[in-house]
């Protein structure tokens, strides 16, 4: 048994160093080489902060801050309130079609950024289908236009953050204030709210990074308003400067940052709302607050399938508005871009490697932080490390890994330029959620598997195939989804890494757009979204199927017990 034991703790031990190195070569390494890349000019040349001091002396940063966190603050302030509604209908209301209304929520999730745009362009643009709702002399493009399609493409984050907080419920808090005839608006402000508070700040949090951050939507539909991060695409792109670029990505990293420390302060000062003696939450009938929550949540679903519908409708119509015949030609890509169909191709193959090989990296990772009996600060490591990309936008994490992995000193500059290289990013991007849920599926499992193995001399490893894993398989294929999903769709984390033959469909997007190829554009994001949807129906299946082995499992558990 000592003899097991110890093998066990030499795996253990060396999966554990091998987590941290990977950590340390695709995170750690690319943001000091990203403050290394501040302190220098563009022949190379070490000028300390003299990048930031000439940067922050220019007006351009204060309009670009100002703007970038206004749109934020704005698109908080619009979507945060509807996901609240929107997610309060789905849980604590007898709603009708919730299934439907679960899925329609999710569309957004299976689009790139850019699509809301697209379609924004399409309808309130200067030649717009709805232009005559806007005001005189008032266009899409432009501040109104980025908060907007922000809204759109934000709302599934705030709707599943909130709804997981409402879901969080105890119904004898609700008996109670009934008994005590409690006036329904107290009860909202003394025990909803409350009960959901972790929910709304992570939500608002979330949705303020993701603004901040994003590139493709203000690229699009901002006109002439400058964010922080599209001056980071245009002095690293449009002038080359990469010192500047870094530079500005530093200070596109400070509000982020500072919103990813908001969010553990309050995660930290969190009550837990669900205890053994909980009861779960059924809503009464109430035929006018549901009837209600079903005429917003029907308006939401009905606008959300309305700017997915405009921008499947503009890839097909000859010639928006002067000729509105049917038409294949805009899907026939290599006619206006060079990539063609290739870029589809590569970003089939960009997510199918993410997803596959992300999936089982994190999840061991998240078992031997979690299970490890021997190198514990390598674990408290692994975990400090996992949680820091979500404080790292996408674009500066993108800088760091050009300036790395182009180093000639460096020995791993035969990936820059490659495939592999843009599936390390994503992996490294998307690392902390898959870290969680991971974690999160592993706190539900017994240690006992382990030390029952243990002391019957079987290895570690096989338990954690033959137990574990199996165990863990729902959450496997979500974190494969989640994984897929994002490669398919992200734009600003691999924006200045590709090469000609690794762009990929949501860079197309933006390039057809620019040459004015905007019908093309919007071809390509639903190309994207068939994608996405046909993957996403697959993994239904096979959770479907894991669901019924294991309730088949568990009955014949339950047979041979009796």
């Amino acid at each position: 048994m000592a003899h097991v034991a110890s093998r066990d703790d030499h795996w253990m031990r060396a999966g554990l160093a091998l987590t941290v190195a990977g950590l340390v070569v695709g995170l750690v390494l690319p943001l000091v080489s990203l403050f290394w890349l501040v302190m220098q000019d563009r022949d190379g040349a070490f000028v300390g902060l003299a990048n930031l001091a000439r940067y922050l002396s220019t007006p351009q940063l204060a309009t670009s801050a100002v703007n970038s966190v206004l749109i934020a603050v704005l698109t908080v302030v619009i979507v945060v309130p509807i996901a609240f509604v929107y997610a309060y209908a789905l849980t604590r209301a007898r709603l009708p079609l919730r299934g439907l209304f679960h899925a329609v929520a999710a569309v957004p999730l299976l689009a790139p950024s850019v699509l809301p745009a697209l379609a924004l362009i399409y309808l309130f643009g200067n030649q717009g289908f709805l232009r005559f709702l806007l005001p005189a002399g008032e266009g899409i493009y432009g501040l109104g236009g980025i908060v907007a399609a922000q809204v759109f493409y934000t709302f599934p984050h705030a709707l599943v953050l909130i709804a997981t907080g409402l879901a969080a419920a105890d119904a004898r808090l609700y008996e109670a204030a009934t008994a005590l005839r409690t006036p329904a608006w107290r009860v909202f402000w003394t025990i909803t709210l409350p009960g959901a508070r972790y929910g709304v700040v992570s939500a608002i949090v979330v949705v303020f990074t993701e603004v901040v951050t994003d590139f493709g939507i203000a690229k699009i539909i901002g006109g002439q308003v400058p964010v922080l991060a599209t001056d980071v695409y245009k002095q690293v792109v449009g002038q080359q400067n990469f010192p500047m670029g870094a530079t500005i990505g530093l200070v596109l990293l400070l509000p982020a940052v500072a919103a990813f420390w908001v969010d553990r302060w309050v995660q930290r000062r969190q009550v837990a709302l669900i205890t053994a003696r909980a009861v779960p939450y059924h809503p009464p009938v109430n035929p006018t607050r549901d009837a209600v929550l079903f005429g917003i949540s029907a308006l939401v679903a009905l606008t959300i399938l309305a700017v997915l519908g405009m921008a499947a409708w503009a890839s097909v119509i000859q010639y928006w508005p002067y000729n509105l015949a049917f038409t294949w030609r805009h899907y026939h890509f290599e006619e206006v871009d060079a990539a063609g169909w290739s870029s589809v191709g590569n970003t089939l193959t960009l997510a199918l490697w993410s997803a596959t090989i992300g999936t089982p990296i994190t999840f061991l990772a998240a078992w031997l932080a979690d299970r490890a009996r021997v190198a514990r600060g390598a674990a408290t490591a692994v975990r400090a490390m996992a949680m820091v990309p979500l404080a790292v936008p996408g674009l500066v994490l993108g800088i760091g890994f050009i300036f790395f992995f182009n180093a000639p000193w460096n020995p791993l500059n035969f990936l820059y330029g490659t495939m592999a290289l843009l599936v390390l990013n994503t992996i490294v991007r998307q690392f902390p959620v898959s870290f969680l849920t991971a974690t999160t599926a592993l706190k539900g499992i017994d240690r006992e598997f382990e030390q029952v193995s243990a002391s019957l001399k079987v290895p570690v490893s096989r338990t954690l195939v033959r137990v574990i894993v199996p165990l863990s398989a729902q959450t496997l294929v979500n974190i494969w989804m989640f994984f897929f999903l994002y490669a398919a769709t992200t734009l600003s984390a691999i924006i200045f890494l590709y090469v000609p033959d690794t762009k990929t469909a949501a860079i197309a997007i933006i390039h057809l757009e620019e040459t004015g190829a905007t019908a093309s554009a919007a071809a390509m994001a639903m190309v994207i979204v068939a994608l996405c949807l046909a993957v996403k129906l697959l993994a239904l299946v096979v959770s479907a199927w894991i669901d019924g082995t294991t309730s088949a499992w568990s009955r014949q558990g339950r047979e041979g017990t009796g």
